[in-house]
């Protein structure tokens, strides 16, 4: 690695952020965030350390979907605000160094957007252009109730439509009529719109639903339409790449490992150049809930290794159900056991609409420790907005709009989101020991133990040391118990070493510090290349022992990162 590559791929050393412009910062006073509150809080963004802030759809929609509903494209929803507005946000962000993406959400539209009511004037796509834009088809579909995405919602992925009497395909909501990809009229529109919001300024986006982009025979019952997904997404890469050289593409790809890896473009590298990872997300969950690191060790050592280009995004927690559908049935529950046991904390059988510190029962430590390896772990740490002071869910609220309530500035009315009155707002600030008056912005920006602080701090650690998004990951073996992840990220010439408790209880673990190689080999402990290591947190010089080991104290929950240098090494710590 060399530092000039964390620039020309500055996706690997990033931190993103997530927000809803419409629950982030009302500055109008009508109840429903907006571009002009966001261009407000740039600042506070670029304060925390973020350099990657990803929008969630802010384009004009019916909003039956929180805005994944897309009626228009080339737009802004009025209600947040004009192009202009997004145009002054850019700027702003920019000028802080924080890159912008948006949710482009190509698998479906509304069926308020144009082209599907002009699809359904005629059947006849010799007479009408737009029929073809989506997936029709003229016979009964049969049961297909086990192919829906929200099962409390819908029972098939295909709808009547009584006007032209044939099926439209959707995999999501019925309102949400999936496009034909098949068609070039369709991919050109697509492909306009990238190229407009790059050209706006955007600098990549976060694609929605990616494995709903194949249209299989089987599925859409029919030769006619067949996709290739991973056509799509090259198309898609190409034009990107031409139109802005450093766009970046992260997608939504919840699927095993060998499958993600093709959504990568294999050894090519032509498809995403990020993915997030469902799978170390629900093994920390499991890990957390045993209090057991085995699973999230496991799992990790099955990553496959990437192209150079490529990252992991790593979370805790998005805008969506907390998913857990790639555990088994009893480690599912076992998480629903811990971390959710009740059922209006449950959807869809297969995930909570909970945030992090709720199923933590609140615990600073552990909740602290949660974050710590989050931004630990090989990869990009990304952050639902909230995160960052612990924030809590409203139960009471639909479905995944559970997480999606207005942000907390300060403990006063609504929270410092609005000046509208509470039954304006277009959701309710979170009732109860996580609402404004216990948690907010404003009541932790300047303690130094609190949480916001605490992220602060590990942003930080993260912008220094490059080897957490470009070093290679190794396991340590050591005799703290299976409470305790020790792991390490080399680059050659530097490493960063952590160890995480997930016990409650004390521990003390003794860890080999292996030699630093430049080619980043490491060969069995020699004293004479010993590392000279730096406590990151509490910034003290450490010297192994005569066998090579360092000897760690953790306290329940507790947490320690070090830098290892090469002796003589005149590099900051």
């Amino acid at each position: 690695m060399r530092i000039t590559d964390t620039s020309d791929l500055w996706w690997k050393s990033a931190v993103l952020y997530c927000l809803d412009v419409e629950t982030y910062y009302d500055a109008n006073g009508d109840g429903i965030g907006d571009l002009q509150g966001l261009g407000r809080r740039i600042d506070y963004l670029a304060e925390l350390g973020i350099n990657c802030l990803w929008l969630m759809p802010f384009y004009p929609s019916p909003d039956r979907d929180d805005g994944y509903d897309i009626k228009d494209y080339l737009g802004v929803d009025p209600r947040l605000g004009d192009v202009g507005r997004m145009v002054e946000v850019l700027r702003l962000a920019h000028d802080r160094g924080i890159k912008v993406i948006a949710d482009l959400v190509v698998n479906h539209t509304s069926d308020k957007h144009p082209w599907f009511i002009a699809s359904r004037r005629s059947a006849d796509p010799e007479t009408n252009p737009y029929r073809d834009y989506y997936i029709w088809r003229s016979d009964e579909p049969g049961d297909t109730s086990d192919q829906v995405v929200f099962p409390d919602q819908e029972d098939s992925i295909w709808e009547f439509d009584e006007r032209t009497g044939e099926w439209y395909l959707h995999h999501f909501y019925k309102h949400q009529p999936d496009l034909n990809l098949d068609n070039p009229a369709v991919v050109e529109e697509i492909l306009r719109s990238v190229g407009f919001w790059l050209q706006l300024g955007f600098d990549g986006f976060r694609v929605d639903g990616v494995p709903f982009m194949a249209q299989t025979a089987k599925e859409i019952g029919s030769n006619e339409f067949v996709v290739d997904p991973h056509d799509f997404m090259r198309k898609l890469r190409t034009f990107l790449s031409r139109r802005k050289g450093d766009a970046m593409m992260l997608g939504e790809v919840n699927l095993p490992y060998a499958e993600q890896l093709d959504f990568f473009g294999g050894d090519n590298a032509d498809e995403l150049h990020m993915q997030f990872d469902f799978l170390t997300m629900q093994n920390t969950y499991l890990a957390l809930a045993r209090q057991d690191v085995r699973p999230l060790v496991k799992v990790l050592q099955q990553r496959p290794a990437l192209e150079d280009s490529c990252q992991w995004a790593l979370f805790l927690r998005n805008h969506d159900e907390l998913t857990l559908d790639r555990l088994t049935d009893k480690q599912r529950q076992e998480v629903f056991d811990a971390f959710g046991p009740d059922p209006e904390m449950q959807i869809y059988d297969r995930g909570l609409k909970r945030r992090l510190p709720p199923m933590l029962s609140g615990d600073p430590r552990r909740v602290k420790m949660a974050y710590s390896l989050l931004f630990s772990l090989p990869g990009t740490p990304t952050l639902y907005f909230g995160e960052e002071i612990g924030m809590g869910e409203d139960l009471a609220a639909d479905g995944r709009m559970a997480v999606r309530t207005p942000m907390q500035w300060s403990p006063g009315k609504d929270g410092g989101f609005s000046t509208a009155a509470a039954g304006k707002l277009v959701q309710r600030v979170v009732p109860g020991a996580y609402g404004p008056e216990h948690v907010s912005v404003a009541a932790q920006l300047h303690d130094p133990d609190s949480l916001l602080s605490w992220i602060r701090r590990l942003i930080d650690l993260r912008h220094a040391c490059p080897e957490l998004g470009w070093g290679e990951f190794t396991v340590i073996e050591h005799d703290g118990g299976n409470g305790v992840l020790a792991h390490r990220l080399d680059t050659g010439t530097s490493a960063v070493l952590a160890l995480h408790n997930f016990s409650s209880d004390p521990v003390t673990v003794t860890v080999p510090v292996d030699p630093l190689m430049p080619d980043g080999e490491r060969p069995g402990a020699d004293q004479d290349a010993a590392p000279v290591i730096n406590d990151l947190l509490d910034h003290a010089v450490l010297h192994p022992d005569d066998d090579g080991n360092l000897e760690v104290g953790l306290d329940g929950y507790g947490v320690r990162w070090f830098r290892l240098r090469r002796p003589g090494d005149l590099a900051i710590p």
